[in-house]
């Protein structure tokens, strides 16, 4: 938090909707079994599985690349990715106090994998792609006591590391045609590498199992079969399935306390295999790859992460999956509150809209669009439709019970529909375009009609309000005009022009003034009479300020942007009077809610975060 932000009171977080599923094992259980630990961005969430409740390590400066909790749940250890020439920090944290115990730097651009010895005493960390190293870390004293190059010259680079069971000294790392078994020489501060011996075998490992007796190792690789290593001897002991490969690869691997195997596969299929022959006994079918597998206490119960960003409880005894946790896997674009409820609230992204209940954080309904892009969603005042702008040119009308398509405007704008408003009326709306076109529809049940074109703006319209009367709208796009339109004659009233792209526009409740704000991160003021700026604040000190509401009673207004903060502001005194820190992206749109007891905000890392509004309505 910079200098500026310290003394400014915090906003009071509420939840988070938001689970980062391409992290490799990235969803845990803590040992207490009380726990689910995942990454979001840069953030790591700790969520209670009694009730609910989310707790976060804040941290790091970039997404977090991979995550792991300690044998007797002292510590979780994550690691991040950042940019070429510099340093990807390890972080390991003492779960009790929720606090860094250690920061440490040593891999270049990214931590590919980290894993803890059974008691604790090391933590070791294979860097990414571009580091190519293993670093021996000692969890005491946060120093690193040895380290070398992951895989030999002629092998490609080390994707998994993984600890043995009982020996504090040896562990095991595997990648793209190399499977290691590293002894750590203490005394010389050296550990030793032994090459597995495949034959005649070429295979790039994704993943390590090592069982609780340590006699073997299991592999699970791209080609989508298991190998089975004996740790001893470090020699092939079998390969398997021959026949039925998974299919996309294995991506996890668990070994249960009966010998039998848990697998996740990368079409989604999860596969209990015996421990005696690999027949696989039962299977199941999910959305999106598989990438987690989770065992809470012996494995009576495990959880189920995958690429789409869902979160799946199964109990092994009847091995149904139940869904508990949805959220989106891409940029959160915009959201919409409907009039006068806040009990909740639409999103869209890539591929979809969704419904949320506002305290519960529960899905409650899913468009789907395949392939395409909503940049934009409104629920209309009466709450009968939910109107949807697309990067297909095409504005959707759902119905928001079913979710079912009520109708299409093709053609809608000529290049992506990229803003969208609804008047109260509930018959007209306005939509705005990346080629700068400003479009009135009349929309009747089974019927639409273009009523007027507007062409002023010369880049992508960003955002559209209308007032209250229906008879005036305010535009702003990224040419650096503001645009108030008359919509009853299609001509422009007024305009505003400023040194920026404009991102968002909001109209105060009394509507004679607007404020503004954009890539320069000023906040400006302005009169709807003539156009003329009144004040501009400094809104942020890095970064484009994407999104802006303003709360009913005119009284507060909050933004947020590129530099992931959310601030509430005073109108009239033009100071910030929270600071929310908790976005791992950056911020593209914010709301207060109707009844002024929440702030929902949404970002470029697909969560969508509630804070509680700080001001008594």
């Amino acid at each position: 938090m910079s200098e500026e932000n310290k003394d400014i009171p915090q906003l009071e977080l509420q939840a988070v909707i938001g689970f980062n599923g391409y992290v490799s094992s990235g969803l845990r259980v803590h040992p207490d079994r009380e726990h689910l630990i995942y990454p979001l961005g840069s953030t790591v969430i700790l969520k209670s599985l009694s009730n609910g409740k989310q707790e976060f390590l804040h941290g790091h400066t970039n997404y977090v690349s991979c995550v792991t909790v300690s044998k007797s749940g002292r510590y979780v250890a994550s690691g991040q990715v950042t940019y070429m020439g510099f340093k990807a920090d390890v972080i390991i944290w003492d779960f009790a106090a929720r606090k860094i115990h250690a920061r440490l730097q040593i891999h270049k651009a990214k931590v590919e994998s980290l894993a803890f010895s059974p008691n604790d005493i090391y933590l070791v960390s294979l860097g990414g792609q571009d580091d190519g190293s293993i670093v021996v870390w000692n969890v005491e004293s946060k120093e690193a006591i040895c380290g070398s190059p992951a895989s030999p010259h002629i092998a490609g680079h080390s994707l998994t590391i993984q600890y043995s069971n009982a020996n504090d000294n040896i562990f095991v790392s595997a990648g793209n045609g190399t499977i290691r078994v590293w002894e750590l020489d203490l005394p010389n501060r050296k550990i030793r590498p032994t090459e597995c011996q495949m034959g005649q075998l070429k295979r790039i490992v994704r993943c390590i199992e090592v069982p609780e007796d340590d006699d073997f190792f299991y592999c699970g690789t791209s080609s989508g079969d298991i190998l089975k290593v004996n740790l001893k001897t470090r020699l092939l002991n079998s390969c398997w399935p021959v026949k039925q490969k998974f299919s996309k690869g294995v991506n996890v691997l668990k070994v249960l306390k009966t010998g039998d195997v848990l697998v996740g596969s990368g079409d989604g299929m999860c596969t209990l295999c015996s421990g005696s022959n690999y027949t696989t006994i039962k299977k199941v079918q999910l959305e999106g790859g598989v990438t987690s597998i989770a065992l809470r206490g012996e494995g009576h119960q495990f959880f189920v992460g995958t690429e789409v960003a869902q979160i799946y409880r199964f109990s092994y005894t009847d091995f149904k999956e139940e869904l508990i946790t949805t959220s989106h896997n891409s940029a959160v674009t915009g959201m919409s509150f409907p009039f006068g409820s806040s009990e909740l609230f639409a999103t869209c992204s890539k591929d979809d809209i969704r419904v949320w209940h506002t305290v519960t954080s529960k899905e409650l309904l899913r468009i789907r669009v395949p392939n395409m892009t909503c940049n934009a969603v409104e629920i209309m005042m009466d709450g009968r439709s939910i109107i949807s702008a697309w990067n297909d040119g095409k504005i959707r009308v759902f119905s928001p019970e079913s979710g079912q398509l009520s109708s299409v405007i093709h053609n809608a704008h000529s290049m992506s529909v990229t803003a969208i408003a609804c008047a109260r009326d509930c018959q007209r709306v306005v939509s705005g375009g990346g080629e700068g076109q400003v479009r009135l529809w009349e929309l009747q049940p089974g019927l639409h009609k273009l009523i007027a074109t507007m062409k002023e703006h010369k880049a992508t319209v960003t955002c559209i309000k209308i007032k209250s009367n229906d008879k005036e709208c305010v535009t702003t796009s990224s040419d650096g005009a503001c645009i108030i339109w008359d919509l009853v004659r299609f001509v422009r009233n007024q305009m505003v022009l400023a040194n920026t792209l404009f991102r968002t526009v909001c109209y105060h409740p009394e509507e004679y003034q607007i404020i503004t704000s954009g890539t320069d991160r000023k906040i400006g003021y302005w009169e709807v009479y003539d156009g003329s700026a009144i004040r501009e604040l400094e809104g942020s000190l890095s970064g484009a300020i994407n999104g802006m509401d303003i709360s009913h009673d005119g009284n507060y207004f909050v933004t947020g942007g590129d530099d992931k903060l959310m601030k509430v502001w005073g109108y009239t005194e033009g100071e910030v009077t929270h600071v929310g820190i908790g976005h791992s992206g950056s911020i593209t749109s914010v709301r207060i809610c109707p009844s002024r007891k929440y702030i929902v905000s949404t970002s470029a890392d697909g969560a969508v975060l509630r804070w509680k509004y700080p001001h008594p309505s």
